[in-house]
């Protein structure tokens, strides 16, 4: 029986939702008396330790379209346990902006709709895939020309920006994904971007170093590799961890217990 590693540490992309992914993948190895140190940085940060050998589990690389480029030239060194969920990057306006006027980005140049959108597009680090296709997507449609500006910012920063809009009944684009706590709050419609600077829908995936999987108890990879939480279940735990203040870990057990509860039912 291999022995069981002293300590994973594991690399989670400091965001909230993905802080709830860990949560659950910290819960599953603590059932398992498995200990995890957590290490959080923002994207290419996360990357970097996995690359390095700081970390030997990252929480998680979306793949193929948002973080391969981070993922690729390590790849062969990894084990891909599971996919968490499935997210994708989008633009929305919140539903009370009328569909029949903004549908799709285009829209956007539209005079009447230029007149009355917010013209600052708040994002989040740069380093994020939906960062880098919102730059792409600005400059496709050349949204400057219509007075528009995209800016980088903090996680924080870009919430406010969408809510403060919200609370003042503002047209407004905010450049969001699925899965994320303000969905579990607001109605946003996602605007069609047929171009496909999006990207689609990626896999949140699992990925451990392979010489740690060999240090692993079996039934602690099992129970890994069985993970498929999907976006409403980590959408929720994000949402209890922002807004509740619950802890992750604690969070990833109370998703686990409701799961063992639904199979026993």
């Amino acid at each position: 029986m291999p022995a069981i590693a002293p300590v994973v540490k594991l690399a989670t992309i400091d965001l909230s939702f993905h802080h709830a992914a860990a949560g659950i993948v910290r819960a599953v190895l603590a059932r398992h008396g498995v200990a995890v140190q957590e290490i959080r940085r923002p994207h290419e940060a996360a990357f970097e330790l996995l690359a390095s050998g700081e970390a030997d589990m990252l929480c998680s690389a979306w793949l193929p379209g948002s973080h391969s480029v981070y993922f690729d030239p390590i790849a062969d060194q990894f084990d891909q346990l599971c996919v968490l969920y499935t997210p994708y990057a989008l633009w929305g306006v919140p539903d009370y902006v009328p569909a029949d006027a903004v549908t799709c980005v285009a829209d956007l140049r539209q005079p009447d709709v230029a007149a009355r959108m917010t013209k600052l597009i708040q994002g989040i680090g740069p380093g994020a895939g939906i960062s880098r296709f919102s730059r792409e997507i600005f400059a496709a449609y050349d949204l400057g020309q219509y007075g528009y500006r995209f800016e980088n910012g903090t996680l924080e920063q870009c919430v406010a920006a969408f809510e403060d809009a919200v609370r003042e009944r503002r047209w407004c684009v905010v450049p969001l994904w699925q899965p994320q706590y303000l969905h579990a709050q607001h109605a946003i419609r996602e605007l069609r971007e047929p171009r496909g600077l999006l990207r689609g829908t990626d896999a949140a995936t699992l990925v451990l170093r392979q010489s740690t999987t060999e240090t692993l108890p079996a039934a602690a990879l099992a129970a890994l590799r069985a993970l498929a939480p999907g976006n409403g279940a980590i959408t929720r735990l994000d949402h209890s961890i922002s807004h509740e203040g619950l802890a992750p870990e604690q969070a990833g057990e109370r998703y686990l217990e409701a799961r063992d509860g639904e199979r026993l039912s």
